[in-house]
């Protein structure tokens, strides 16, 4: 197959796949990524634990039952997370861990024929590629004066990707019929929702292993126009914008992409997809937030929902009754932080010091209770006299407003 990827096949259209999907060596490899990404059991109850206790035998049964046609995938257990800094709550669809090996298994076959045509603009979810890349390559377009930015939310994506229009794009690359019939039975799996079942006319359930590449090959051909269009546009996912030059650009790419979603059974959110003028207002886009200085200077720092996170994050890690030593509890603060900064590390430097300041604080109360002292620790008077940046400097605490001054790295690097 990977002769084929690189000298091509007849009508590049690939058929006799399904046997590189259940061949055992497939399913181990794609069970050790299930395993890195942990994850909770689906409707069977099964953890990747007990799952990995009987691997042999669980990877035999899964290549014997795709061999014979006998595999049928499970219901997808629903859960629900909330969405930082809103009310809403995003839906997530847990499929059971042997599915999740198939699924992977498919992935592995499938992504490398249309990883070839996937535009060069699109960054999620893809081999060697992340939302570095595409912060990175937004940051190059506006400092280059593509100053107005066509901002584009489609409204529930994952759960509308019309079924038949998807499996049509995967027809044209793709003429094996069991593995198109595996991945259709897959979109087509019934979703436990509590103590209800039922079979979902549309979409791709956000956290199956397929789900990612399906939504990309759904939006490649909307890629593929906006660049023959000449729109320079920055794509993760469902999560993209179209910088442009001016406000009259902005407008006509945004009206395509309208047209395109209506043609193709997607929807623009109507009151979060806009146009934004960068040197009048900021934009958020993949956890940063970007806006231009009075002084013409880019600059950028999380977006309010990015702090309202980590926050709720770290109060967890410090309530003032909590009873483990300050240590412990500066290392657990740490683990998040570290994670965090290398993230928003490249934050313009003032979004780190009043994050310090909070931390100290949360920290100072818990040292004022154990002292028998009511209210707040405060960054001023006798507490920091008491405690001051030092005495937490010494007990470990990662100073984010330090570790930005150390980094002194290129932009995105």
């Amino acid at each position: 197959m990977l002769t084929a990827l690189e000298e091509g096949v007849k009508g590049n259209v690939w058929s006799r796949l399904i046997d590189k999907v259940w061949s055992e060596r497939n399913l181990h490899a794609s069970f050790h990524k299930v395993a890195a990404n942990g994850g909770a059991p689906g409707t069977d109850h099964v953890t990747v634990e007990e799952f990995e206790r009987h691997l042999q035998a669980n990877v035999a049964k899964l290549t014997a039952t795709l061999h014979e046609g006998s595999y049928e995938p499970q219901a997808i257990r629903r859960t629900y997370i909330p969405k930082p800094g809103s009310n809403e709550q995003r839906p997530l669809g847990i499929p059971t861990v042997r599915d999740r090996v198939v699924q992977g298994a498919v992935r592995h076959v499938v992504e490398p024929i249309f990883e070839k045509e996937f535009a060069a603009h699109s960054y999620g979810f893809r081999p060697g590629r992340g939302c570095k890349d595409a912060l990175r390559r937004a940051d190059q377009l506006l400092k280059q004066g593509f100053v107005y930015v066509a901002d584009a939310d489609l409204k529930s994506y994952f759960d509308t990707i019309p079924h038949d229009r998807l499996m049509a794009r995967l027809r044209e690359r793709i003429a094996d019929g069991r593995v198109l019939g595996l991945i259709e039975s897959y979109l087509k799996a019934g979703i436990m929702d509590g103590l209800e079942e039922w079979e979902p006319e549309a979409g791709a359930p956000q956290g199956a292993v397929l789900s990612p590449l399906l939504s990309n090959i759904y939006l490649n051909p909307l890629d593929h126009l906006m660049a023959a269009q000449g729109w320079e546009m920055v794509r993760y996912a469902d999560d993209f914008v179209i910088l442009c030059r001016s406000q009259a650009e902005a407008e006509a790419a945004l009206t395509q992409v309208r047209q395109w979603c209506e043609a193709e059974g997607l929807l623009l959110h109507p009151t979060k997809t806009k146009i934004v003028d960068v040197r009048e207002e900021g934009f958020d886009y993949l956890g940063y937030r970007f806006q231009t200085t009075r002084q013409g200077r880019l600059t950028r720092w999380p977006r309010k929902k990015s702090l309202d996170k980590l926050r709720a994050s770290l109060r967890m890690k410090t309530r003032r009754n909590d009873g483990r030593s300050l240590r412990c509890i500066v290392e657990d603060v740490n683990r998040t932080l570290r994670g965090w900064f290398g993230y928003f590390k490249h934050s313009c430097r003032a979004t780190f010091t009043p994050v310090d300041k909070w931390i100290r604080g949360r920290l100072r109360s818990i040292l004022r209770r154990r002292a028998g002292r009511r209210g707040r620790g405060r960054g001023r008077g006798s507490d920091h006299q008491r405690w001051p940046n030092a005495y937490f400097a010494e007990r470990g605490y990662s100073c984010l407003a330090a570790a930005h001054d150390a980094a002194r790295q290129p932009p995105w690097g």
